[in-house]
């Protein structure tokens, strides 16, 4: 699964590596559920990026607190769900990050782990939106796909966020794609060689904490 992850690129850099206009960057080393994350949408206009709710809020949904148990999406089952399937061809977005974290299973707990890709560079999750309005007004809110562990995180967990490649970017926000197959397909595990993890504070179980010590390797 995914629960915690954390963005402190720079907007320039951020810019220059997804090639986008971003009007503010909320730097976190702790993006909880619930919390506003930097997402992309593709349009037939172009891309556009902004901030969308973390925990996805279904358009029909009678409470907007369902959106805290849906962080996540099973990428095998996503076309399937009453949620997610009619989101899977009208409603894809990136959500933008540069690391995330996984929690280990050590005796009897857990350590968390922090997964960086591509030696640190950015990256961006696989995910759905969706829009919610009540009388209270509207929240826009999404979710991150999940799949199977790759060779590196299935020693730290048996789910994985999805990870998308500059080629699977394009076509995940591509609106003209509907194949819901083709879709699916580019929901594969990252390459491992690519990725690397290392333990950090147990600091981070507290989403209130939020400092760069929170990246800081330890010893265990």
């Amino acid at each position: 699964m995914c629960g915690r992850f954390t963005l402190e690129t720079s907007k320039e850099v951020l810019e220059s590596e997804l090639n986008i206009s971003i009007d503010e960057v909320l730097t976190s080393y702790n993006i909880a559920p619930t919390q506003k994350v930097l997402s992309i949408v593709g349009t037939d206009q172009g891309r556009k990026a902004g901030y969308l709710q973390w925990g996805l809020i279904p358009s029909w949904s009678k409470d907007a607190k369902i959106g805290s148990k849906m962080i996540n999406a099973r990428s095998e089952t996503v076309d399937q769900k009453p949620s997610f399937k009619n989101l899977l061809t009208r409603r894809r977005c990136l959500i933008v990050a540069d690391s995330f974290y996984e929690w280990k299973r050590i005796s009897n707990q857990k350590q968390p782990y922090r997964i960086t890709v591509n030696e640190g560079r950015v990256f961006t999750f696989a995910g759905l939106w969706d829009r919610w309005e009540s009388e209270d007004g509207e929240i826009v809110s999404c979710t991150i796909l999940t799949t199977k562990p790759n060779n590196l995180m299935q020693s730290l967990h048996d789910r994985m966020p999805v990870i998308l490649d500059e080629k699977a970017q394009e076509m995940w926000l591509d609106p003209s794609l509907k194949d819901k197959e083709t879709l699916k397909g580019l929901l594969t595990p990252y390459n491992s060689e690519q990725m690397s993890a290392y333990p950090v504070s147990k600091k981070l179980n507290n989403p209130s904490v939020n400092d760069a010590s929170l990246v800081e390797p330890i010893e265990i």
